[in-house]
């Protein structure tokens, strides 16, 4: 595969770092977009092994850092749920314009939620895949809710995630509290695929069963059986990877350029 560094500008002034894993000869049979989980980045291995095993099945797969996030400019506690899911458009129109309109749409945990929320802007969309990904961002905003206070009082606040400390500021929460998720997954029009593994301690599998209860057909559930919520193991990456490019193949249109 070949991979390219590039960057793109967000539509709010900040630029977004990708990077774009693509198949060395011929061209792809798509191109995808993959959004990484929350307060993530591209560099983080589920990422990279199933962009590059996407890469080995033909279809070129961009990722990128949120806004605020990895290598991407601006500040992350003036983003929001609603910034991502803009972020996820200005990289289908940076794709349009240099490359060729993506057809697939990829998302983990948080980006896969953002995926659902953004595919209604991504008109030359087809497919859309889910990982680990919650059907609501109830759980979300709970676990947020105790730095509500501080952030009313100064407008941001610093909260522990995964070990991590990040800065969240009002905006966040504000959409994590009146998102609602449903419509976007009933008026999807594009055939979805939802995995998850039955043994996520992080977003439970209720969730993939949630989704798509409320999806229409065409829809499909993989589970990824003993898989952790980051598929840090290469293994089930690698599998994810497999399983979406034979399943995508069947919605998407004949080769195109790239």
């Amino acid at each position: 595969m070949q991979t390219i560094r590039t960057t793109f500008d967000n539509g709010r002034g900040a630029r977004l770092a990708g990077l774009i894993e693509r198949p060395v000869e011929g061209l792809p049979i798509a191109w995808a977009i993959f959004a990484h989980c929350f307060t993530c980045s591209k560099s983080y291995k589920a990422v990279r092994h199933i962009s590059r095993a996407l890469a080995a099945e033909g279809v070129a797969v961009l990722s990128f850092d949120f806004t605020g996030l990895g290598d991407s400019e601006g500040d992350f506690a003036d983003t929001s749920f609603t910034s991502n899911v803009d972020d996820i458009a200005a990289a289908a129109r940076f794709l349009a314009d240099s490359h060729s309109a993506p057809t697939l749409l990829i998302g983990h945990s948080l980006g896969g939620a953002a995926i659902l929320m953004a595919a209604a802007r991504v008109p030359s969309a087809t497919a859309v895949v889910t990982i680990a990904a919650p059907a609501s961002l109830d759980r979300l905003a709970g676990v947020l809710a105790p730095a509500r206070a501080e952030v009313d009082r100064v407008g941001s606040a610093e909260v522990v995630l995964g070990g991590r400390t990040i800065r969240i500021g009002r905006a966040l929460l504000e959409d994590l509290e009146g998102v609602r998720m449903e419509h976007a997954i009933e008026d999807l029009g594009k055939a979805l695929l939802v995995m998850h593994s039955p043994v996520d301690r992080v977003v439970g599998i209720d969730n993939a069963s949630a989704i798509f209860r409320t999806a229409k057909h065409p829809k499909s559930f993989v589970s990824l059986d003993t898989a952790d919520h980051l598929l840090g193991d290469a293994a089930d990456s690698s599998y994810a990877a497999g399983v979406i490019a034979s399943w995508a193949r069947r919605y998407l249109p004949g080769r195109i350029g790239g």
